[in-house]
């Protein structure tokens, strides 16, 4: 580890992953800090790495927005805000701490005056707090915004960084809405900041339960020996949601669930699902191998076979009567916007050759759950009676992302009796009882990894355009080919998905 990276001590053996990392002297710099995701993800997580002991004594927090604040409003936005998301109990010490390195900024994104601003209190703050002159700009603004505050950075020198410390940029997705926007994008943004310089975040990779992913497969001997086409029968990655878009319509029409999730999310778990073993852990490593993953992807043929699309209808959810789609505040009657997709894709590699990997994701569903389900083949030669495994499915390995973080086993045992029936049990494993330590939220991981400069957990250029490769034809063809089949609130999708896999001779779990 560097030393402008983070603390280093001295008496820990580097090479020891058990101790803490913990960051050097260092700053944020939140644009966007009014927004949702800023009040209760970004600042309760700053917080939650105080509290945890992960920050330097004068780490500092600025705040940009089009708000007339004072300093002191600023601060009490940010405790309230602590007060009710942080993970780890409220410390009026720790806050306290916080809260002295706490500055804001007032203005537009094309303001020159906030932006000089914005430089003065930077470097006031390396005076006063000791920040070594690094900084991170996350920008929590729609994506339209991205040129114009990366160009105001460079404009007013806040990207370039002071001999011996280092500037980082912090980019929330969507990255783009396409591959041509996404390379656009690309383009100004490494005009201002080198590629090592820029964390694309995707949340979903800060979580516990998908770095699992990598631990279950590499670090024991039981999983990969099976991991393959000779034992693998498919594959299933769902996101499902059982909330509609809130107060979302400005944001998600015109978007939808494909772009909003598939794009990044459930590739990402793909990649990390039928990736090779890396090298090593460290960032090019694994990039180097979700990429060769990525490029090994084939978009299906059929598309009008192989991909479904869906608007939720009104329903029931959790007892109570909703909208549809197409009701929602704000939303275009006429929308085409999907709010559920299924896409069946296949990796072209000698490891994955003929296994579907099949992706779906949508709002309104019957309940709110992430997983990978690996689904294994059924055994070649049986010598039980047909009637004795009538109620046995197929083995499977589910990795639950959220909300019950855990791996469950299903399997055959034999029902105890007399008589040789066999029927699924599973074997789980719950991150809740085996470990006593809570696990951190994925934004305190992913912020820590920022300050750090360790890229693990963050997307490349690479990949952000090689998943639009993929998707962009499936939306295009949706643009072509009529409208989103609808599904009731509170179902699990619209019939199509169940024909796309029954096709197959397959059905979708139903967590």
């Amino acid at each position: 580890m560097s030393e402008i990276s983070g603390w280093v001590n001295p008496l820990r053996d580097p090479q020891d992953r058990r101790l803490p990392r913990i960051a050097g002297p260092s700053g944020l710099v939140i644009f966007g800090v009014t927004g949702d995701l800023s009040r209760k993800k970004l600042m309760p997580a700053v917080y939650d790495l105080a509290n945890r002991g992960l920050l330097p004594p004068g780490f500092s927090l600025i705040g940009f927005a089009r708000r007339d604040w004072e300093n002191e409003d600023f601060a009490q936005i940010v405790h309230d805000s602590v007060k009710e998301h942080s993970r780890t109990p409220f410390r009026e010490e720790i806050w306290q701490q916080l809260a002295d390195g706490m500055r804001f900024i007032p203005g537009e994104f094309d303001d020159d005056e906030a932006f000089r601003r914005l430089r003065e209190t930077v470097d006031e703050l390396d005076a006063a707090r000791g920040t070594s002159g690094n900084f991170a700009f996350y920008l929590s603004v729609p994506p339209k915004f991205f040129p114009k505050v990366v160009q105001q950075l460079k404009k007013h020198g806040l990207s370039d960084a002071p001999e011996g410390s280092w500037r980082r940029a912090v980019i929330e997705k969507p990255f783009g809405h396409d591959l041509g926007s996404a390379q656009e994008l690309n383009q100004v943004v490494h005009e201002v900041f080198a590629p090592d310089q820029v964390f694309r975040i995707d949340h979903y990779l800060g979580k516990e339960t998908v770095q699992n992913i990598l631990a279950l497969r590499f670090a024991n001997t039981m999983f990969e020996p099976i991991w393959n086409r000779s034992y693998v029968d498919h594959v299933q990655i769902t996101m499902a949601e059982d909330i509609g878009i809130g107060g979302r319509a400005g944001y998600y029409d015109g978007i939808g669930s494909a772009r909003d999730v598939i794009q990044n999310h459930l590739l990402q778990l793909l990649a990390l699902t039928a990736m090779e073993e890396p090298g090593a852990f460290d960032a090019e490593s694994l990039v180097a191998e979700k990429l060769k993953v990525l490029k090994a992807v084939k978009v299906p043929a059929d598309l009008g076979r192989d991909t479904v699309r869906g608007q939720y209808a009104a329903g029931w959810q959790g007892g109570e009567k909703v909208v549809g789609y197409l009701q929602e505040d704000g939303i275009d009657p006429q929308s085409k916007t999907d709010t559920y997709a299924a896409v069946k894709l296949e990796v072209d590699n000698r490891r994955w050759a003929g296994v579907p990997f099949y992706l779906r994701t949508g709002k309104r569903l019957g309940r709110r759950v992430t997983e990978i389900a690996v689904v294994f083949q059924r055994a070649p030669h049986s010598p039980f009676d047909r009637t004795a495994t009538e109620e046995l499915s197929q083995n499977a390995l589910v990795i639950r992302v959220q909300p019950d973080e855990g791996v469950t086993v299903r399997f055959g045992s034999k029902v105890p009796g007399t008589s040789m029936e066999i029927r699924d049990v599973t074997m789980d494993f719950a991150y809740g009882e085996s470990f006593t330590e809570s696990s951190p939220e994925a934004y305190e991981r992913l912020i820590l990894d920022v300050l750090l400069g360790d890229a693990n957990l963050f997307p490349r250029t690479e990949e952000v355009e090689e998943s639009w490769r993929i998707l962009d034809p499936i939306e295009d063809h949706w643009d072509r080919h009529g409208r989103p089949e609808q599904y009731t609130a509170g179902t699990w999708g619209p019939k199509a998905a169940d024909k796309m896999l029954a096709r197959d001779g397959r059905s979708w779990r139903r967590p």
